[in-house]
């Protein structure tokens, strides 16, 4: 039985439940979840824990998150995204790539955010969406989340697209209908893409359209699948590299330097290092260089000298 966790590249229209419930009849294997829904509308990372692997869901359900947004200002939406009901149009025309960068710092680090009345969060017993379908508005306690950071990727206005690195719990389409607020003209989310959750980056994602497309698409999913253990270490927030085969292979080209080879180890490193957890399993010279140069770029290292 399949055993471990996929990433897949969520479409837009799927639920991350519809996705679940898909692989479930791929692989013919009832323990199948997924770890951070996306809602419909959203794209992108979506991982999947198959198997015995389900045992670490709760470990990366927690982790931050990185997402591209669309910010489209002028308009407010009962949603607070462009799939909900128009409430108010404004001119944004006034509005320029300087005015939004300026606002961008107000959102950054630990804050309050009031969730939207459209969302599954539970309220005396029922879900808040619930009561919005049937017209009824309640007050929502603000809960406490942390913007990472915020970053003005481009801007078409009254379009403009934001990288936002923030954690668990965090409405980005709320994020969008503040920041709409705040300048005065009022905003919502047109598009939203999640390019990393936790440890998991869009360059491990597998397009849900490939494995649908395949021919044998039980085969494509658990090639791209990692490992049990493996999966685990990465829901705890912890990227692992093997570098002793690797530093085996590099130094049996006689040109190759211990420094060239480190450059090239460095390469290969998943994501950014900067508060990073890594476990360095393996043993040698280039290994101990390897974890202080880790170490001076900010990563939280820890090395074994055995393989995991």
């Amino acid at each position: 039985m399949p055993n471990g966790i996929v990433i897949i590249d969520k479409p837009q229209g799927w639920t991350s439940m519809d996705v679940c419930a898909k692989l479930r009849g791929i692989l013919h294997e009832k323990r199948v979840g997924h770890a951070g829904t996306l809602d419909p509308m959203a794209t992108g990372v979506l991982p999947v824990f198959v198997g015995q692997a389900t045992k670490a869901v709760s470990f990366a359900e927690g982790g931050q998150k990185v997402y591209e947004a669309v910010l489209q200002l002028g308009l407010v939406t009962d949603t607070q995204d462009i799939t909900g009901r128009v409430l108010e149009q404004r001119d944004a025309a006034s509005v320029t790539e300087a005015d939004v960068r300026a606002a961008l710092p107000r959102f950054l680090g630990r804050q309050k955010q009031v969730p939207p009345m459209y969302s599954a969060i539970k309220i005396g017993g029922k879900k808040l969406y619930e009561l919005a379908r049937a017209g009824q508005e309640v007050a929502r306690p603000a809960r406490a989340i942390t913007i990472h950071a915020l970053e003005l990727l481009s801007c078409a206005p009254p379009d403009f697209t934001l990288r936002v690195h923030c954690s668990k719990g965090t409405y980005v389409r709320t994020l969008c209908h503040d920041l709409g607020a705040a300048l005065g003209t009022g905003g919502c989310m047109a598009a939203l893409r999640r390019t990393a959750a936790g440890a998991y980056t869009a360059a491990q994602a597998v397009p849900l359209a490939d494995i649908l497309d395949a021919a044998e698409p039980g085969a494509l999913i658990c090639g791209g699948m990692l490992d049990p253990a493996e999966a685990l270490l990465q829901a705890r927030g912890i990227s692992f590299y093997d570098y002793a085969k690797d530093e085996a292979l590099l130094l049996q080209n006689a040109e190759l330097t211990a420094e060239a080879a480190l450059a090239l180890l460095l390469e290969r490193l998943p994501g950014p290092l900067a508060g990073s957890r890594i476990l360095l399993c393996g043993f040698g010279r280039i290994g101990k260089l390897l974890a202080r140069k880790l170490k001076a770029l900010g990563a939280d290292v820890t090395v074994s000298a055995r393989k995991a």
